[in-house]
């Protein structure tokens, strides 16, 4: 986002349960916490944005663009549509080794970015590995609850039925080899959602926006520009 700051007044914001805002009781959804972005738009007084999206930001900025399209004003997005068997298998066992371990960061660090970091980039790289991981266990440490909370979000997931209803410009990304969130989900994406162009980074898997972060910022930036409005970009 520091490359996009450049030319866009950046937020990224904590959804509930994680960083600095408060944990609440029940069930999560990824159309909850799109109202809840709705929300703290409002509150702030931003009547349209760009939303960038990476993962659950991703999937959250679906409901978004569908529910409240008049106040995104384009949607890059590193995501997924629907939750399938195999993505449900996976958040399954990151479900199990942070109760395990107790620990949602250690759990981030061992279990899943193995899963969005190709094995060429831990070894050209250890020290930027390390790097990341030192930034998730600097960050304010989300609970196994709040975990558990946000993960169920991330096994329904399923704005399939919402594609239809985004109006706003959509850039598409995936890295391609990545596993969780393949290129299998491309077509029903590319397809259902109009206004929409798709991109994949090679060399990369599941985080481009971390692996190859020269091309990345390049692509999503000229994105970004040629859909420029009187907007904020907002990550969730």
């Amino acid at each position: 986002m520091a490359e996009d700051a450049k030319d866009f007044t950046c937020i990224s914001l904590d959804l509930r349960g994680t960083g600095e805002s408060e944990q609440t009781e029940g069930e999560y959804s990824t159309e909850v916490l799109a109202d809840d972005v709705a929300a703290f738009m409002r509150a702030l007084g931003i009547q349209k944005a760009h939303i960038s999206g990476l993962s659950l930001g991703a999937a959250i900025g679906m409901w978004l663009a569908a529910k409240h399209p008049d106040i995104v004003a384009s949607l890059p997005c590193t995501g997924w549509s629907k939750t399938d068997p195999f993505l449900k298998t996976i958040i399954e066992g990151f479900q199990a080794m942070a109760k395990a371990t107790g620990s949602v960061p250690e759990m981030v660090v061992l279990a899943l970015f193995p899963w969005c970091l190709t094995p060429e980039l831990y070894a050209a790289k250890p020290e930027y590995i390390q790097s990341l991981a030192d930034f998730v266990r600097s960050r304010p440490a989300q609970s196994v609850e709040s975990f558990m909370q946000q993960s169920n979000a991330v096994l329904s997931h399923d704005a399939e039925a919402q594609l239809g209803r985004i109006k706003a410009p959509t850039l598409i990304t995936f890295g391609l080899h990545d596993v969780a969130t393949s290129t299998r989900f491309a077509d029903r994406m590319k397809g259902k959602i109009k206004n929409s162009e798709q991109l994949v980074f090679e060399g990369c898997a599941y985080a481009p926006i971390y692996e190859n972060v020269e091309e990345f910022n390049d692509k999503t930036l000229q994105f970004l520009k040629r859909h420029a409005v009187s907007a904020i970009a907002a990550a969730p």
